[in-house]
């Protein structure tokens, strides 16, 4: 039995044409029917309030205690269902290094939720990067991205890799990029040593993402630009940031904004399975993870190790500390990524046709209530209706 057609009345809407104020956005089943329209009585009453699409996570570890590197189908479902919670309505589960027998088999657990479209796909980060540079991966299970590797990396996520981020400065790393390319698979540049120049030929190669702008790898130099100054200059490629005040200074976001224009920065969370929980004792893949003060560790304090942010937390961050305006925040946290995802048809701006995932904000930018394919997945319950008038 299809649902009867939903009305959400008085919200501020922000849309790829702008924010309209005391906007109605009209539902029918999962899908937005229509923007506009006088409230009628029934409509969710959403005044105060602010309506952005939902968000798009490229690149996410886990998080509410579950992960993505696991076999285990139902923690996965987990770590989708916190992160839905907190507005992420269409995510790229991250895999982390290990074993690659491992690896395969949780590809092979992923691609199924990737089949049943739980999952938008799947983002192999390692093992494919540089010692020097490799964070919270374990340094012994890293490889050079061997054609044959890959493949078999490729053909475990059944068609639903989405990304692979590697270091072009290894042994068969541009030829890798290519054969990503070739294969419909976005190569990202991450976890790298490489030079300005070894970087800007895997753009040409066709990297097209910037894995976690700034960490893992060396920093911006004005006589040597490294990897940070390729990936910026150059149009053809998307910045992930991570923007929680811990892997990025908030001066460092604005330059990055004033740099590119927010429509080539995603918004990531690069959220571990402490995303949600308590300061303690975690694992991220073989690695055993401290938490302290909301920020994730190595447990011999080497290195950061993910994050303990959510997409809404990153939303709220970018509007009322770095500045954005929400039209810009909402653009690099679901326009930007959907349509590197090529989803931009069906999901990432509020339009007619369109996906109806939704995130409710309070005046505060903190979430009241996130839609998903036209179901509320939080908040309904504290929403109230419009009541006809005599």
């Amino acid at each position: 039995m299809t649902a009867a057609p939903m009305g959400l009345s008085g919200a501020r809407l922000v849309t790829p044409g702008g924010t309209v104020d005391n906007g109605r956005l009209l539902i029918e089943g999962a899908r937005i029917a229509g923007l506009g329209g006088a409230p009628e009585p029934g409509d969710v009453d959403l005044a105060g309030h602010t309506v952005v699409p939902g968000f798009v996570d490229l690149h996410v570890h886990g998080g509410g205690g579950a992960t993505y590197a696991t076999t285990d189908a139902e923690q996965a479902m987990a770590a989708v269902r916190f992160h839905r919670l907190h507005g992420t309505t269409t995510t790229v589960a991250s895999t982390v290094t290990c074993e690659v027998d491992d690896l395969c088999r949780q590809a092979a657990v992923l691609a199924e939720l990737a089949q049943d479209g739980v999952l938008a796909g799947l983002h192999f980060e390692g093992p494919f990067i540089a010692r020097a540079r490799c964070g919270a991966h374990a340094p012994e299970l890293l490889r050079d991205p061997d054609p044959a590797l890959l493949r078999r990396l490729l053909d475990a996520a059944k068609g639903h890799a989405r990304m692979v981020t590697l270091a072009p400065e290894l042994p068969g790393g541009l030829d890798a990029v290519r054969a990503l390319v070739d294969a419909g698979v976005i190569a990202a540049v991450g976890h790298t040593a490489a030079d300005h120049r070894t970087v800007g030929a895997a753009v040409d190669a066709g990297a097209t993402v910037a894995t976690h702008l700034f960490n893992g790898m060396p920093g911006l130099g004005h006589r040597d630009p490294g990897p940070v100054g390729a990936l910026l200059e150059d149009d053809r490629v998307t910045v992930e940031l991570v923007n929680d005040g811990v892997h990025l200074h908030p001066a460092i976001v604005g330059l990055v904004y004033r740099a590119v224009g927010a429509g080539r920065v995603a918004l990531v969370t690069d959220a571990m399975s402490a995303a949600g929980m308590g300061d303690g004792a975690y694992r991220l893949g073989p690695l055993d993870i401290r938490v302290r003060g909301g920020v994730a560790e190595l447990a011999d304090g080497s290195s950061i190790a993910g994050s303990t942010l959510t997409l809404d937390r990153a939303f709220k961050r970018a509007v009322t500390v770095d500045g954005l305006t929400p039209a810009q925040a909402s653009q690099s946290l679901s326009a930007v990524p959907a349509r590197l995802l090529g989803l931009a048809d069906s999901v990432g701006t509020l339009e007619a046709g369109k996906q109806a995932d939704l995130v409710v904000l309070d005046a505060a930018y903190d979430v009241v209530a996130v839609m998903c394919k036209g179901v509320w997945v939080a908040g309904a319950g504290h929403l109230p209706t419009l009541r006809a008038t005599a």
